[in-house]
């Protein structure tokens, strides 16, 4: 049996009113003859399963709801391809795209599909995603492409090495996008269309969710780089104890208790940071072995 080249996967849950337009698409296009299509129901409790399996594609179904990431995960590892591409089932992605993207995988670790302009976005999250870029670039150093689009693509064997630290939830894209930056591997991005999502409204909530992107991105720079959350803490409290320190022997001539406390706390600190930076690199080394 030949091995596919690339290997689309498409993770859904309850989008029995819209998936329907992605497969027709996909039927359409002919690209379950051209490539592996995997979808990977997550869970539902509408009619999404059984209307995967009209139509002539792989599915693979979880027993529970376990999360957009999780089904993702599950059909990377069913993958056999040597690229995947990902896209959502709710309408919002055109197939179109796909041998586009394809294409600049030939050259990049990892393809992005950036919504234009004109693309339809939910207006009430822009302010939320706008802040969530900006904590990104701060931390990363560097300008973020679409970073939470859904619509991307990669080399298998390499985000298959990172499996382990993706999550099970909504924000797999920001976190691949994030690691796959850290790695230092290549990044191509292309314009698409987004439309509106057909049936039911997004489950994702900026105050419920934003919040937890927020702290995953906090804990993807801890395991690409560490000493950037602890260096410049240990600097505040070091500073602060000299600073304290200083004050203190020119006021009363002695050097404050509370001085010596933050000057060792921030040299605790600084120390730890380097111990966390060994360990991180430690744990990617062994996964991508």
């Amino acid at each position: 049996m030949e091995i596919p080249q690339v290997s689309i996967v498409i993770p859904a849950y309850n989008e029995a009113e819209g998936i329907r337009y992605g497969l027709e698409r996909i039927k359409e296009l002919k690209y379950h003859e051209l490539f592996e299509v995997i979808y990977v129901d997550d869970g539902s409790t509408d009619k999404t399963y059984e209307i995967i399996r009209e139509y002539p594609v792989k599915c693979f179904r979880h027993n529970i709801n376990k999360g957009y990431g999780a089904a993702l995960k599950t059909g990377i590892r069913k993958a056999k391809g040597k690229n995947v591409v990902i896209l959502d089932s709710d309408g919002q992605h055109d197939p179109k795209y796909i041998e586009q993207l394809i294409a600049l995988l030939q050259d990049h670790d990892m393809v992005i599909g950036e919504r234009t302009d004109d693309s339809f976005q939910v207006k009430r999250r822009q302010k939320g995603k706008r802040f969530i870029r900006i904590i990104g670039e701060l931390l990363v150093e560097q300008k973020l492409p679409d970073y939470n689009s859904g619509f991307r693509g990669f080399d298998r064997k390499l985000i298959t090495e990172m499996l382990h630290i993706m999550p099970n939830g909504f924000s797999f894209s920001t976190t691949s996008t994030l690691a796959f930056l850290k790695e230092g591997y290549t990044i191509g991005t292309f314009p698409i269309v987004v439309e509106e999502r057909i049936g039911r409204q997004s489950n994702v909530k900026f105050l419920k969710d934003g919040s937890k992107t927020i702290l995953l991105l906090m804990r993807i720079i801890m395991l690409f780089n560490p000493l950037k959350i602890f260096f410049p803490a240990s600097l505040v409290f070091f500073g602060a104890g000299i600073a304290w320190g200083i004050l203190g022997y020119l006021l009363v001539g002695r050097f404050p208790n509370t001085a010596s406390l933050l000057t060792i706390l921030g040299m605790f600190i600084f120390f730890i940071g380097l111990l966390a930076d060994q360990i991180a690199l430690l744990n990617r080394t062994k996964h991508s072995l």
